[in-house]
C-alpha cells in the first residue's frame, strides 16, 4: 500500500477575478505551482467568498462554477471549472470538525465560487482533481479559524491539499483601477511587512492578535474574511509549522497577492 506524500498547506491570494485570465506575476506563479507540488487526490479550499456562521463543506458531486462578481469582461463569465466534487470527503470534513467541537455541516448543492476556481484554474487547468469548498466565518476571529484548520490537520498525510484562498491585503475601496502597476501604498506595505515578520518568526500569538497589533490592520482589512483563510491553512499544517514565502506581488496600488506554504 502506498503512503501519500505529506503535502504542505497553502495560503493563496486570489485578487481580482481577472487573475483567471491575466498575464501577471501572480498568474504566472500559480501556473507553475500545481506542477511543483506532489499531486493531491483531492483539494479542500477555504474561500473568503463562502461565508457561513459555522464550518460548512460543499458536498455537491459535480459543483457548478459560480461567477460571483460583476462589471468584469465577458470572457470571465464564460469560464467553467468542471472539477468533480467529493460528497464523501465533505462528510469526512464535517465529522472531523464535529470531533473537534465545531458544528460542521455539509451543504449538498454548493458550487465553486471564484475564490476556489480562479486559483485552481491556473494551478490545475485540467480540472481533474476533486474539489471541496469550505466556508469561513466573518463573525469569528483568527483563533477560531486556526481551530478549523487544526481539525483538518490529518488531511495532508492522506493526499488532500488544503488551501486557504483570500487576500493578504484587501481593501476594495482603496484600489487604484486607473494605475494597475502603481507602487504599493505605504500603509499596505507596513501591514504586509509586519505580517511577513511575524510569519517568519512563527510568532503565532502576535498573528492571532493581528487585528489589534498589526499596523493599519483595519485599513488593510475593513472586513476580515479575506485574511481568515490564512489561519485555516496555518492550522491545517499542525501545531508549529515551518513557513515558506512562495510569492510576493501586488496590483492596483493596494491589493497584495502574497502566497505561503506551511509545512
Amino acid at each position: 500500500m502506498n503512503t501519500p506524500t505529506r503535502l504542505p498547506t497553502l495560503f493563496l491570494s486570489h485578487g481580482s477575478p481577472l487573475l483567471a485570465i491575466a498575464d501577471s506575476p501572480a498568474g504566472r506563479f500559480l501556473d507553475g505551482l500545481g506542477a511543483a507540488l506532489p499531486r493531491p487526490r483531492a483539494i479542500v479550499v477555504a474561500s473568503a467568498h463562502f461565508l457561513a456562521d459555522r464550518p460548512m463543506a460543499g458536498g455537491h458531486a459535480q459543483p457548478h462554477t459560480v461567477h460571483d462578481f460583476g462589471g468584469f469582461p465577458a470572457p470571465l463569465y464564460e469560464i467553467a471549472y468542471p472539477a468533480a466534487g467529493s460528497p464523501e470527503l465533505a462528510e469526512d470534513l464535517a465529522a472531523r470538525l464535529a470531533q473537534a467541537g465545531l458544528p460542521g455541516k455539509v451543504r449538498p448543492g454548493h458550487g465553486l465560487d471564484h475564490g476556489v476556481w480562479v486559483p485552481l484554474r491556473r494551478m490545475y487547468p485540467g480540472a481533474d482533481i476533486p474539489v471541496v469548498p469550505l466556508s469561513v466565518n466573518p463573525l469569528a476571529d483568527a483563533t477560531w479559524h486556526l481551530g478549523v484548520g487544526r481539525a483538518l490537520a490529518g488531511l495532508r498525510d492522506e493526499g488532500v491539499l488544503v488551501i486557504g484562498s483570500g487576500g493578504f491585503v484587501h481593501n476594495l475601496g482603496d484600489l487604484d483601477w486607473q494605475h494597475p502597476d502603481a507602487p504599493l501604498a505605504p500603509w499596505a506595505g507596513e501591514f504586509s511587512a509586519w505580517m511577513h515578520g511575524k510569519l517568519a518568526a512563527r510568532d503565532w500569538p502576535a498573528l492571532l492578535a493581528w487585528h489589534e497589533r498589526a499596523p493599519n490592520a483595519r485599513h488593510a482589512h475593513p472586513t476580515t474574511e479575506h485574511l481568515m483563510p490564512l489561519f485555516v491553512a496555518m492550522g491545517a499544517a499542525g501545531e508549529d509549522p515551518a513557513v515558506e514565502v512562495l510569492h510576493r506581488s501586488h496590483e492596483l496600488g493596494t491589493l497584495a497577492l502574497d502566497a505561503f506554504a506551511f509545512r
